[in-house]
């Protein structure tokens, strides 16, 4: 990236940074040249401490570091927009962001397995989830293949609830498959994506 650091007289640029799962807009940094550096090295986000005067890793004190997954730059080369992933809340103050939003995706799908993750993290000991991830991946492979031909049955038939109930025990089951596998929704979809770019390039 041909990023114009000379046209602020601090040689600063300033440095969005946003949830790549979420959306959200996390916080507000200031990159020079050996941070943006030393952040393609880490993998964690740098920025240039104007308090400090000095490069500072967000998360070198908290532990709630910013993981860089992309850098985007603006039409004028002197903003970026920065996608990563926080390994906990962003704000000094203990907010999820900077600008004191939650940091969630209000699609429902994302909430399912934000719950389907606790229930493997934290189990409870009633939960029909944990008891599935207890049982192991044979066993949720299993009732993902159980919840598809009881679908397939049902899109023979005429009863559109009945077929609707089974597609969603399949796609909820679906979804425990993916944590199992420690993978998400969103990965599948980027595969999607990629493979209907490719057709259309």
């Amino acid at each position: 990236m041909d990023i114009n650091f000379s046209k602020y007289a601090d040689g600063l640029v300033p440095a969005i940074v946003q949830d790549n799962q979420t959306g959200k807009v996390l916080m507000l940094g200031f990159m020079n040249r050996e941070a943006l550096d030393k952040s393609l090295e880490l993998g964690k986000l740098t920025f240039y401490s104007r308090s400090k005067n000095r490069l500072w890793t967000k998360g070198e004190t908290s532990g709630n570091y910013l993981l860089l997954k992309d850098i985007k730059l603006d039409c004028d080369q002197d903003t970026l927009l920065i996608q990563a992933s926080p390994t906990g809340p962003v704000c000094h103050t203990g907010a999820d962001t900077c600008f004191y939003e939650k940091n969630e995706n209000p699609d429902f799908l994302d909430k399912l397995e934000n719950i389907i993750r606790d229930r493997k993290n934290s189990p409870e000991e009633n939960s029909y989830v944990s008891g599935l991830f207890k049982k192991g991946i044979n066993k949720i492979a299993q009732k993902v293949g159980e919840e598809a031909v009881e679908m397939v049955i049902e899109a023979k038939d005429g009863n559109d609830q009945l077929f609707l109930n089974e597609a969603a025990d399949l796609l909820f089951h679906y979804l425990i498959l993916l944590e199992a596998k420690r993978h998400n929704l969103k990965e599948v979809i980027n595969v999607l994506q990629v493979r209907h770019d490719k057709k259309n390039s």
